[in-house]
């Protein structure tokens, strides 16, 4: 067990801190590493930003500081992350999501950062060659380590990125509680009665998390069941497009979209069946809140969701790009209310393998292996 003068210095930096899964990891992780044997601190590398996730923050008393980047390319402000890392606090820089894995590498490299690694949370591994040649010529040769969350995002950063393969190791990500859970009544909000069917989903709204899909899949949802509705909560940059595709389809005033909620916990509590409806997915925090308010969960089968759902044990999987099955395996779950409430009772069973406290000890053993390695600890 280290002693407080021998803790490693840790930073974690990644581009915001906006409530994706990706950065409430990344604050669940920096609250929850051993303090006996981490110090670590957080930087942004975008602008700063208040919220849940930076109270969270604030309320652990982990050091935080926001570079106010306001474009990839932006020198001015990437030259105060070179400031930061050359100001020898640091023993480990340990970046997230590939803007800071590209510049975490490279400058934790020109400044001389012991221990540098990168984690990827989730991408498709399809179509740009520029991003799959600097992630294996650039972030795969610089990094002492690549964090992958599942082991068929290390196999496609093998096979497809030509990471050097003991450079990969696995890590999974974890359920992050949120600091508090609001009181709230969906169904009152929405206007509903206690037995209208409601299904819904918690994400940000980008062109991979297929909302098109899904609302497709709950306009052929309506035709058996009239009644049911649809929320979304969560923003993001195609919420515009997504609510005028509503609008075309049309649904009828049957769906809901319902902007950034804090509230995510009581909402899936109101849910009846929740959806992940992704073209490609790492280890998503949404999974494990389902786990958590043991609300069953129709997934697509994709990625790292196959490593965490068993199609009819503790979800549903379907295939991606497929609203007819889609709304198939929700109408399922809305017919049969027992068999949803085996496979929630199920999911939630497993969700202490999967804790934040847990997940953060690995990554403390982690970093004390490569600081062994690196002659950081005699």
């Amino acid at each position: 067990m280290n002693t407080g003068d021998e803790r490693l210095r840790v930073l974690l930096v990644i581009d915001r801190l906006r409530g994706g899964g990706a950065e409430s990891f990344v604050v669940g992780l920096a609250t929850n590493l051993p303090r006996d044997r981490v110090e670590v601190s957080v930087c942004v590398t975008r602008a700063k930003v208040s919220g849940v996730l930076v109270e969270m923050l604030d309320a652990a008393g982990i050091r935080h500081v926001a570079l106010g980047r306001r474009s990839r390319w932006d020198l001015l402000r990437t030259r105060r992350l070179a400031t930061l890392l050359r100001s020898g606090r640091f023993d480990i820089v340990h970046a997230h999501k590939f803007g800071s894995n590209v510049w975490g590498t490279v400058l934790g490299r020109a400044c001389g950062i012991p221990v540098v690694i990168a984690q990827e949370h989730s991408w498709s591994y399809e179509g740009q060659p520029l991003r799959k040649w600097i992630d294996g010529r650039v972030v795969g040769r610089l990094a002492t380590r690549f964090v992958a969350v599942s082991d068929a995002d290390a196999a496609r950063m093998v096979e497809q990125e030509k990471v050097p393969p003991d450079k990969v190791v696995v890590m999974p990500t974890a359920y992050v509680a949120r600091p508090f859970t609001p009181t709230a009544d969906l169904r009152s909000e929405l206007g509903v009665d206690r037995e209208t069917p409601l299904v819904g989903t918690a994400v940000i709204l980008r062109h991979e998390k297929a909302i098109d899909v899904l609302l497709e899949a709950h306009a052929r949802l309506l035709v058996s069941m009239p009644d049911a509705h649809l929320v979304i909560a969560g923003d993001g940059p195609i919420r515009a497009e997504l609510e005028g595709y509503a609008r075309e389809l049309p649904l009828d005033g049957r769906v809901h979209f319902l902007g950034p909620r804090d509230d995510v916990d009581p909402i899936l509590r109101s849910l009846d069946v929740a959806v992940l409806s992704s073209d490609f997915e790492g280890k998503p925090l949404f999974v494990f809140e389902c786990m958590a308010n043991r609300t069953p969960l129709v997934a697509t089968a994709v990625g790292g969701l196959l490593e965490l759902v068993r199609d009819g044990e503790t979800g549903v999987l379907v295939p991606p790009r497929d609203p007819e099955a889609l709304a198939g395996a929700v109408a399922g779950l809305l017919a049969d209310r027992e068999k949803g409430a085996k496979i929630a009772a199920t999911a939630a069973e497993e969700l202490g393998a999967f804790t934040i406290e847990a997940v953060a000890d690995r990554f403390a053993d982690l970093y004390e292996e490569l600081a062994d390695e690196a002659g950081l600890r005699r």
